[in-house]
């Protein structure tokens, strides 16, 4: 039966982010506590009159103390470098291996906090509290993780709608298999898509019925972009590519309405592809309707 691409990308969706999307404040939290006594000792520079001379106190007594700073300039790293407009060097700053006692060093680092704006932050009592300003630049930092969230929310939603069709992870379906894998596993030849061997694809699926093999890309695109383009050109050929192989069969689930953006690609794809499908198919129940 024939499908009407313009009616099937009107089912697109906006989102398909969860409640905990946004921010993991389980790993925020965990990343605050692994270094709470160190930003409550520095807590005690917060209105200091003589910050330096109270800086230098804390790192001779406290060294460990030093680790926190990259995080108060929203910085994972241990190492910070810096250009020195004044000198022209390139300044290369340690904050996990703690200085030796000397007066060289502590000056350094009385630099850094100077030049960063670190000491006027805590002298001026900008902030009243190191944790509770961690906790918020932890929270900003992780908001860099919804890239990385986001590509995972489709491949979940995905194996929750393979599982409801009864298939048992590890038994029936797997997760990740690269072709050599397949290969080995069931003895099935994919060279035509591995470029005769040259080339290594992973599959975020692959379902394994009594006839047939079934290799399951998935992927969701909230907004518009040039990978889209390419991503339809290449899942196309891989379409074609598959249609030459015996007891294998490639399955695309995609949606987001990203694609409108590339809709002409899309719908090239659409048209020679017999296994692509969004969301709301994935709830009409396609799942148990192709793996047979």
């Amino acid at each position: 039966m024939s499908r009407d691409f313009n009616a099937w990308l009107s089912g697109f969706r906006d989102s398909i982010a969860d409640y905990g999307y946004y921010i993991d404040f389980k790993k925020v939290h965990k990343n605050v506590d692994s270094i709470k006594v160190e930003l409550n000792i520095l807590n005690s520079l917060i209105g200091s009159k003589n910050i330096e001379t109270d800086f230098e106190n804390l790192i001779t007594k406290y060294p460990e103390i030093l680790k926190c700073i990259p995080l108060l300039l929203a910085v994972r790293a241990n190492e910070i470098y810096c250009h020195d407009e004044n000198g022209g060097y390139l300044f290369r700053f340690n904050f996990s291996k703690y200085p030796p006692n000397s007066h060289a060093h502590y000056e350094r680092y009385k630099y850094f906090m100077r030049k960063t704006g670190l000491f006027d932050l805590l002298e001026n009592h900008i902030v009243n509290n190191l944790v509770d300003y961690a906790t918020g630049v932890e929270t900003g930092l992780d908001s860099n993780g919804r890239k990385n969230r986001g590509g995972h929310l489709m491949e979940n939603l995905v194996e929750n709608f393979i599982q409801k069709a009864g298939f048992v992870k590890g038994v029936n379906y797997f997760k990740e298999m690269y072709i050599h894998q397949i290969t080995e596993k069931w003895n099935i030849d994919l060279s035509a898509i591995s470029n005769q061997g040259k080339m290594e694809k992973r599959f975020d699926f692959i379902v394994k019925t009594p006839n047939m093999i079934y290799g399951i890309e998935t992927n969701f695109y909230g907004s518009s972009g040039s990978k889209l383009n390419e991503t339809a050109r290449s899942y196309k050929t891989l379409a074609l590519e598959t249609d030459t192989i015996n007891g294998f069969t490639f399955v695309w689930l995609t949606d987001g309405k990203g694609w409108n953006s590339a809709k002409n690609n899309l719908e090239e794809t659409f048209d020679v592809m017999q296994h692509i499908y969004n969301i709301k198919d994935l709830e009409e129940d396609v799942m148990n309707e192709v793996f047979r």
